[in-house]
């Protein structure tokens, strides 16, 4: 499945709830499945990051269809040439 494919599959199921709901309030439930993330990557079930890693993508893709960004679109437009900064695969950027 392309992000594109994923985005849409997302707004298929939750466009409405989610838009209804509004920015803010669905960037809330984004903030809370990070948390939950958070906690998983502590616990190291790999079940639980799995589910976990995939709200995150869920809630995500849902903010960027209420902004009206294409996400997949977004993502190529600004990584296909390596890093934003020094353009290099992998980053060759200070971390300093």
């Amino acid at each position: 499945m392309t992000i594109t494919e994923f985005q849409k599959l997302i707004e298929d199921i939750y466009y409405d709830k989610d838009s209804g709901r509004g920015m803010e309030a669905t960037f809330m439930w984004f903030v809370e499945e990070v948390g939950e993330l958070s906690r998983a990557l502590r616990r190291g079930s790999r079940e639980e990051l799995q589910d976990e890693f995939a709200d995150v993508a869920a809630w995500l893709a849902t903010l960027a269809s209420i902004a009206g960004v294409n996400l997949e679109a977004a993502v190529t437009e600004k990584y296909q040439g390596g890093c934003p900064k020094c353009g290099s695969t992998p980053c060759r950027c200070s971390d300093v």
